[in-house]
This record gives C-alpha cells, structure tokens and sequence, in this order.
C-alpha cells in the first residue's frame, strides 16, 4: 500500500515507519514539512502521493499551553483534520485518525469503550472532538484510533520526563488520582498496520491492556531502571497545579478489537518492561547523537 503518514517526527510517527516501511510505500512528513491547516498543501502532498491510506497522527499535543492558545489548537487540530479528511475522501483514500482518550471527561468508573459518549475538559481535547467530528463529516473510509497515555523512543513524553526528574531528584510528589493505560508507541503502530488493511471502519480504542494511576506508572518505570532509591510521595490533582484539567479515568476497553476479530494489545507491563529493556536506551543514544 501507499502510505501518507503525518506527524512523522513524533514518537507515533516514527514507530510507524519502523512498523509500516518494510511492506508499504510510505510518504511520510513531519509538521515543518507539510502544514496541515494550509489545504492547498495538504492537497498537493496527497495527490503527489496518491496514497492508499492516510494516517494523519500530527497534532498540537501540549495540554497544559493549549489552554492559552485555543485558536492556534482548533485550526491545527480540528481544521488541520478536516483538511487531510476532505483530501483522503477526494483521493479516495482511507484515512486513519489519532484520537485521545482526552475526548472522555473522566467521571466513568470502569474503563471507556468506544460507545461512551464523549464530553471533553480540555482545550485539547476539544479540539481532538471535533477532529473526530470532522472526520466522520467529511470522509466516508476512516478509523478514529483513540489512544491512552502514549510513550516511545521519540519525542516528549511522560517516561523520559520522570527519569529526567529522579535522575536530578531524590524525591518525586506524583499524582494518584489520575488512571489510565499507558501504550507503548510501537504496540500503536502495529495495530494501525493491521486496522488499515480492512474495511472494519468506524472508531477503536487502541491501548495496552490494563491499566494504573500515575503513581503506579512511575513506581513501575523506577523499578523496571533500579532506581531503588527515590522516594514517591502521593498527591491529588488539585495538588499538583496545572493549566488544563486532565480526566481521572483515561483507563481504556477496546472493545472494538474485539467486536471485530482483531487482538488487542499486550499487557501495559510487558510492554512497558520491553520498552525500558530496549527502545528506551536507544532513545538515550539517539538524543547524544
């Protein structure tokens, strides 16, 4: 298949190459390399490419400055989207769409599946809505693949951020109200490869099996490194000052991996431990080059 791949430069973007590059012609750009809000480039680029699927993964994804930027959000998340979906439609592309479990306002007591409503609390994941809205506007062979609290071996993201953390600090305050399931980029990535090469179109929940506070996470990751020695002190999100308010329950069901005979992803500690064994001391070389 021909690929378009958006958001290249990211940690999404990248496993998808590594994933997606031995079988596929891919064309992939990062957000210095294609403006998603401009649509004549967007145009250009897609009947360039004359893609079979487009994977639109590039997003504005700071959540905390997204609420003091709202305009420069929408037009990169909601118009940006709208853009590659009237594109994928007028090429007759699929097109598949990152989405965020950041959709959901996190009231839910047990984990949110793809036929719960969802009722954002955030700039961000607003305007991720209304990205999925415009998608199902505008383009009639598309997957919303919304994902939980997503790390890998590129970009910023919340593994490498505490490891920065203990590796200056002896003692960490981390939040544990806050649930979800972390997903490891590659494990992303794969299943996006298998979603693409149906027609089961219609949105999926795609994380890693399971799911923990941020404390567990982060005692997990210390563990996991044989940083023994930092000390984890609990505290609850109105403790811990922040710009945008993030969901208390981002813990995902993927229930339509299931419905449609598609295996869900792994466990969220046997991937996370394969991460830390592995992508994570690559990412360490790859920052000293």
């Amino acid at each position: 298949m021909r690929a378009v791949i958006t958001g290249a430069g990211g940690q999404l973007g990248h496993d998808l190459i590594r994933v997606l590059a031995p079988d596929h012609r891919l064309y992939a750009y990062t957000k210095a390399e294609l403006d998603v809000t401009n649509m004549e480039r967007v145009r250009e680029a897609v009947e360039d490419a004359r893609p079979d699927v487009i994977i639109h993964a590039g997003a504005y994804t700071n959540v905390d400055r997204a609420e003091g930027e709202a305009e420069h959000v929408f037009q990169v998340n909601a118009i940006g989207t709208r853009n590659m979906a009237v594109a994928a439609q007028a090429s007759g592309a699929k097109l598949v769409y990152v989405s965020t479990g950041y959709v959901f306002d996190g009231r839910k007591k047990s984990p949110y599946h793809e036929f719960d409503q969802p009722s954002p609390i955030s700039v961000y994941g607003v305007s991720k809505w209304a990205g999925e809205q415009y998608v199902q506007m505008f383009c009639d062979r598309f997957f919303i693949v919304r994902t939980s609290w997503l790390y890998g071996c590129r970009g910023n993201n919340f593994v490498s951020k505490i490891v920065a953390l203990a590796e200056r600090s002896d003692s960490l305050s981390i939040v544990n109200d806050q649930f979800g399931s972390p997903t490891y980029s590659l494990d992303l990535a794969e299943a996006i490869g298998r979603l693409m090469a149906t027609d089961r179109y219609g949105i999926y929940h795609a994380a890693n099996e399971g799911g923990c506070s941020r404390l567990d996470f982060v005692q997990f990751i210390l563990d996991e490194l044989g940083m023994h020695g930092i000390r984890l002190v609990p505290c609850s999100s109105e403790q811990f000052t922040a710009a945008a308010a993030r969901p208390a329950n981002s813990v995902f069901d993927s229930l339509a991996l299931r419905l449609n005979g598609m295996p869900p992803l792994r466990d969220w500690r046997t991937a996370l431990r394969l991460f830390l064994k592995h992508d994570y001391r690559r990412q360490e070389v790859i920052g000293n080059d």
